[in-house]
C-alpha cells in the first residue's frame, strides 16, 4: 500500500509539474501584463505540432525538437500580440476573453485541416523510455524528465524576474507604465518579450504533454481548462504558486482517478472550490 502511494504520488507530481510548465506563462502575462489570454492553450498545441513536424519531415531529436517548440510558439505570439492582442490591452475583459477564445477556435479548425483529428505520437529516445527502480519503486524516465524541466524553468524564471535587469524593467512597466515610458524604457518591447516568453513555455509545454496525454486539435480547449485552474488556485503572477498549486492539483488529479475512479475526474475542481474558498486570491495571490 506504501508503495502504490507513493508511486501516485510521483505520478502525480510528474502531471502536475507538467500542468506547470503549461500554465506559468499565462500567470506571467496575466499577472504581469494584466492581459486574459486564452488562446494560451492554442499556443501550446502549436508547440506539440511544431514538435510532430520537427521530429518526423526534419528528423530533428527529441532534445532538439523542443527548444524549436518554444521558439516557434514565441515568435508567432509577438506576430498576434503586436498586430492583434495590442489593440486590446485597455480593453474590457469580456472582449480580450471573446477575441482570444475565438483565436483557440481558429487554431483548432486550422490543426484539424491540416493534421486530422487523429491522436499524433512521437519516437522518444531509448534512454528516456522505460523506468528505473529508486528504493525498490519503478519510475519512469520520462516523468523524471518531466520533474527536472519543471524544476529547470522554475529556477530560470525567478532568477529572470527577480535577478536581472530586464525582470526589474518588466516589474517596472506593469507597475507604472507612464512613469516607465518617462524613464525611457520601451515598454512596448517589454510588453512582446514578456508575452513571447509567456507563449514560449506554453509551446515547450505541449511539445512535453505529447508522451503523457497525447496531442489533437482539441488540446488547446480541453488543457486551458487545468491551465486556468492552476492559475486560479495559485495566484496571478506567482511563480511560486503556480508550481505549488500544479503540484496539488497534478497529484489531487491522479490520486483521485486512481483510488476513486468514480469521482476522480471531478476532484480536481473540488480541490479548486475548497482552496478558493480559503484563499480567493489564490495561493499566493496578492491582488
Amino acid at each position: 500500500m506504501i508503495g502504490q502511494i507513493a508511486i501516485v504520488l510521483f505520478d502525480g507530481f510528474a502531471f502536475g509539474m507538467l500542468l506547470f510548465v503549461l500554465s506559468v506563462g499565462l500567470s506571467v502575462t496575466l499577472g504581469l501584463m494584466n492581459f486574459i489570454n486564452l488562446a494560451h492553450g492554442a499556443f501550446g498545441m502549436l508547440g506539440g505540432y511544431v514538435t510532430v513536424l520537427a521530429m518526423r519531415q526534419l528528423g530533428l531529436p527529441f532534445l532538439l525538437a523542443l527548444p524549436a517548440a518554444f521558439l516557434a510558439a514565441a515568435l508567432v505570439s509577438v506576430v498576434f500580440e503586436r498586430t492583434l492582442f495590442r489593440r486590446l490591452y485597455k480593453a474590457g475583459e469580456l472582449n480580450q476573453v471573446l477575441f482570444t477564445i475565438g483565436v483557440v477556435f481558429v487554431a483548432a479548425a486550422v490543426a484539424t485541416y491540416a493534421f486530422g483529428t487523429v491522436q499524433q505520437v512521437i519516437i522518444l529516445p531509448s534512454w528516456l523510455r522505460g523506468s528505473v527502480e529508486v528504493f525498490g519503486l519503478r519510475l519512469g524516465v520520462y516523468r523524471i524528465f518531466l520533474i527536472a524541466i519543471a524544476l529547470a524553468v522554475t529556477a530560470l524564471l525567478v532568477f529572470g524576474l527577480e535577478r536581472t535587469r530586464l525582470g526589474a524593467q518588466i516589474r517596472a512597466a506593469v507597475d507604472n507604465q507612464r512613469m516607465a515610458q518617462g524613464l525611457g524604457l520601451d515598454v512596448e518591447r517589454i510588453f512582446a518579450i514578456t508575452f513571447a516568453l509567456g507563449s514560449g513555455l506554453a509551446g515547450l509545454g505541449g511539445a512535453l504533454a505529447i508522451e503523457i496525454v497525447g496531442l489533437d486539435p482539441s488540446f488547446g480547449f480541453h488543457y486551458l481548462v487545468y491551465v486556468l485552474i492552476v492559475v486560479a488556485v495559485g495566484g496571478l503572477g506567482s511563480i511560486t504558486g503556480s508550481f505549488v498549486g500544479a503540484a496539488l492539483l497534478g497529484i489531487g488529479d491522479v490520486a483521485g482517478k486512481y483510488f476513486v475512479p468514480e469521482i476522480g475526474s471531478f476532484l480536481i475542481y473540488l480541490l479548486l472550490v475548497a482552496i478558493l474558498f480559503v484563499r480567493p486570491l489564490g495561493l499566493f495571490g496578492k491582488r
